[in-house]
């Protein structure tokens, strides 16, 4: 515990008076004149003339006094004009002066101000008995400012043993130097000092530094509204901070809330107040009080500043239920002036809408012609957007240019340039950025850690979590995003490890962690495990709800996932727009048509979501699925709005399973008018003509997919078996046990045959004679997975494989055979849903 010992303040004893009359200097009124005409030049900010003026001062043959010198670095300081500070301190050294105490902590200040923190302290070693409580105010300051906050925290209680009493301007330095998690509790012990000393209840700008140390150290909204209510007085900047920090903390409808008490009392907010609460209304729900203070700062004629204009971009991006950046774009063309700041949320807004990415680096080539240059929070965005685009070149060329500007080794430039190339699955590339990486923190740890976990290199991932806990700790990001890796994979054993882990660390209990464990588990094939995550959760959020109903849902149990969701209501959980996506695809995956249309109408209605091109997608798949795909197409031409390829591609895939080749040409020269180079579309298209036995259009579909230089995406099935993935694709021998595979997959082939499998030789979208095509279907990934997994796992467990395609049809079928012969459970998950086989059937009940 901190015990502070303080003097009682110093009487003040005035100087003895001079008797040598003589020794006061004669003022010259010329001399006097020239330092009256520099005061007033440098009081109204014209620094240069000032400096003329100094300059003449020297050249009549005058020395300038301290005076002239402490007033002029006090306007270089309050104008920010640090350049010709500088130039000043130079022309001090060079005068015979002696800098007294005023002036030694001005100089201070200007370097604190600069961020040259070296400098500062130096003027302030050397002063040594001229130091007074504005030198130690200001040096506190300083080390706060230049981000050295333990060096602050330090100052001040060598200020207190060398025998100064702090007072406000102290004490809020140094609180604000104590505004995080690791030094709040050092911040605690100066607010009992504070309360000692009677500042709390008397001074605006201590209130405000211990509302910062409770928002910004504990992220505690309830003490910091404590100490808001009991400051005797506040003024418009008390108010601000008070909205933008609970704006920051997510609790927005309390910054609106305080907006409107603030205007009730008397208050005219400024452009920073209202930059304030429009990030409090960026929040879904919010927007049309959002919408009405745009038209206030219309009237207010704020509307052209930047700060407020980076606002209202930011505020219409995140607001959006449709992913639209339109308002956003109409806010950013109509500013007069852009900044850094405006650029980059304009680029922000369009990458986090998540459909926009080539339209942020549109914006980015005009930007770099303009005459601001990107930062490093551009640059992030910038990278993040091309990670999504699946583009390296693009994002290699920005991440030059953020070289060339001496950008690149700053963490969130770094971090996106990373997360970049793991995205593409080119680890080595990511592994090399982040060797580059001169100060690695936690975030570079768990995007690296992340990056191979989803590459199917969970070795690698496993050995880098073991190095960040040994170097820089663990948070519950690691582990949820070392979850999200085994998830994406399906490697259960590797998730069951993280899970022990994670029960060793004592954060069962973190929402995000419960969130990604049960993503995990219903990822990896076993629901069961995943509802009793859930269910040991005392504090469930939208996430929460949204995990387990999809989980249900892409495992085939529609009807479970339906419960959870009336439950999720009753409990005055508000869906959000993933939740109805996974509602929806429930009902899909079981062709409850009626049901989906209810839940489909009930969004808007009900909780005014606006549909989105997923939900869309999701009820063409209901209507597909079903067989009413004339009802689908008619549902598509409907809706409100253009609807993109991914929805056209949806019922291409229904026309492909039905066998509908004029709907299927249809949806297809749909997607490619939008995306002439999909793959999938040609693929899909190429597979409808080949089931209808029309291998000219199949040749000719194919042809131009070369021409194009399109290539299919090779289908791959992987299982885990003894603590790593073993991944398969077609006629795969490269595997060590191949020999041994393809002996089991002959035993098996023959078992089956026996007890009346069939090939389904029409499948097989080769031109060639049905003998070889019943061996092409031997050849296929999810069965030499298969194969794998009788020989390499116990037989008291089920084997689980995954496949990245949608899972063939004679695959599925000879995999209910298979179970039934080899009396074994299967559960395999391709790119659509969960097919749970047991003796002879499935979950899916043939309907997928």
């Amino acid at each position: 515990m901190i015990i502070l010992s303080l003097p009682s303040p110093a009487k003040f004893i005035p100087p003895p008076k001079s008797k040598n009359l003589k020794s006061r200097r004669i003022r010259n009124p010329d001399f006097e004149a020239l330092k009256d005409t520099l005061i007033r030049q440098a009081n109204v900010g014209n620094l240069k003339q000032a400096i003329s003026t100094l300059d003449h001062i020297s050249q009549r043959g005058f020395t300038p006094d301290l005076t002239s010198y402490t007033v002029l670095l006090k306007s270089c300081i309050r104008t920010r004009n640090f350049q010709i500070g500088q130039l000043l301190h130079s022309k001090l050294n060079d005068s015979p002066l002696e800098p007294d105490t005023i002036l030694l902590n001005s100089l201070i200040s200007l370097y604190s101000k600069m961020g040259n923190w070296e400098t500062a302290e130096k003027i302030f070693e050397s002063m040594g008995e001229k130091r007074d409580l504005v030198s130690w105010s200001a040096m506190i300051s300083c080390y706060a400012h230049c981000g050295m906050e333990l060096e602050s925290v330090f100052t001040f209680f060598d200020m207190v043993e060398f025998g100064e009493y702090p007072n406000q301007f102290c004490f809020s330095a140094v609180i604000q130097a104590c505004c995080s998690a690791e030094l709040g509790w050092v911040g605690l012990a100066i607010f009992g000092f504070v309360i000692k000393t009677g500042y709390f209840e008397s001074d605006i700008c201590v209130g405000c530094a211990l509302i910062d140390l409770f928002a910004k150290g504990f992220s505690d909204l309830r003490s910091a509204k404590k100490v808001f209510d009991r400051m005797p007085e506040r003024n418009l900047v008390t108010w601000t901070l008070m909205i933008t920090r609970f704006s920051q903390l997510g609790a927005s409808r309390d910054a609106v809330r305080l907006f409107l008490e603030m205007v009730s009392v008397g208050f005219v907010p400024d452009r920073f107040t209202f930059s304030g609460v429009l990030s409090a209304c960026a929040e879904p729900g919010l927007s049309l009080l959002g919408r009405q203070v745009h038209g206030w700062l219309i009237k207010s004629r704020l509307s052209s500043d930047v700060c407020v204009g980076c606002s209202l971009v930011d505020m219409y991006a995140k607001s959006t239920m449709d992913g639209s950046m339109d308002d956003s774009r109409k806010v950013f063309d109509r500013m007069a002036d852009h900044n850094v700041m405006s650029w980059t949320s304009i680029i922000r807004g369009y990458v986090q809408s998540g459909h926009y990415d080539m339209e942020a680096i549109k914006l980015y080539c005009r930007m770099i012609d303009s005459p601001v240059k990107p930062n490093h929070f551009t640059f992030s965005s910038l990278l993040k957007a091309c990670g999504n685009l699946s583009n390296p070149a693009i994002g290699e060329q920005i991440y030059n240019h953020a070289v060339k500007l001496g950008l690149a080794s700053v963490n969130c430039v770094a971090n996106s340039l990373i997360s970049m190339y793991a995205k593409y699955g080119r680890m080595e590339e990511a592994q090399k950025a982040f060797e580059l990486l001169f100060e690695k923190n936690l975030v570079s740890y768990n995007i690296i850690a992340d990056g191979y976990s989803k590459s199917l290199d969970s070795a690698e991932a496993f050995e880098l979590f073991s190095h960040i806990d040994s170097e820089v700790g663990v948070d519950a990001f690691t582990f949820a995003s070392l979850l999200s890796g085994a998830a994406s994979v399906g490697a259960v054993g590797k998730g069951e490890q993280i899970h022990s882990r994670v029960l060793k660390a004592g954060i069962q209990s973190n929402q995000s962690v419960c969130n990604a464990l049960i993503s995990m588990y219903s990822r990896c094939g076993n629901i069961e495990a995943a509802f009793q995550v859930f269910e040991g959760m005392e504090d469930r959020n939208v996430i929460s709800w949204t995990s387990i109903i999809t989980g249900f849902a892409k495992h085939g149990f529609a009807h479970r996932a339906v419960e959870l969701f009336n439950q999720m209501l009753e409990d005055d959980i508000k869906p959000n727009e993933v939740t109805y996506i996974a509602v929806l695809s429930a009902c899909s995956h079981v062709g409850l048509v009626d049901e989906g249309w209810k839940y489909f109408d009930s969004m808007s209605k009900n909780h005014g979501i606006t549909p989105r091109m997923e939900h869309y997608a999701c009820m063409v798949d209901l209507l597909g699925r079903s067989g009413s795909l004339e009802k689908a197409v008619e549902f598509i031409k409907s809706l409100p709005l253009n609807v993109d390829a991914l929805v056209w591609r949806t019922l291409l895939g229904a026309c492909q399973v039905h066998g509908n080749l004029q709907l299927g040409k249809y949806a297809s020269e749909m997607i490619l008018e939008q995306e002439p180079n999909d793959p999938a579309a040609h693929v899909l298209l190429s597979n409808l003509y080949a089931s209808r036995g029309q291998w000219e259009e199949v040749a000719k579909i194919r042809k131009d997919m070369k021409e194009k230089r399109l290539v299919k995406e090779a289908g791959c099935s992987w299982i885990e078996a003894e603590n790593s993935v073993h991944k398969f694709y077609v006629g795969d021998t490269k595997h060590p046990k191949a020999k041994e595979i393809y002996e089991k997959l002959g035993k098996v082939a023959l078992k089956i045959k026996e007890i009346g499998y069939v090939p389904n030789t029409d499948l097989v979208l080769h031109e060639v004679e049905d003998e070889q095509k019943g061996q092409y279907l031997f050849q296929h990934s999810e069965k030499i997975a298969l194969a794998f997994g009788l020989i390499s796992t116990s037989k008291q467990k089920p084997i689980r494989i995954f496949k990245n395609l949608r899972v063939c049809g004679d695959c599925h079928n000879a995999m209910k055979f298979i179970s039934v012969a080899e009396g074994r459970e299967i559960i395999i998950r391709d790119s659509n849903r969960f097919h749970h086989i047991k003796d002879g059937l499935c979950s899916c009940n043939d309907y997928w």
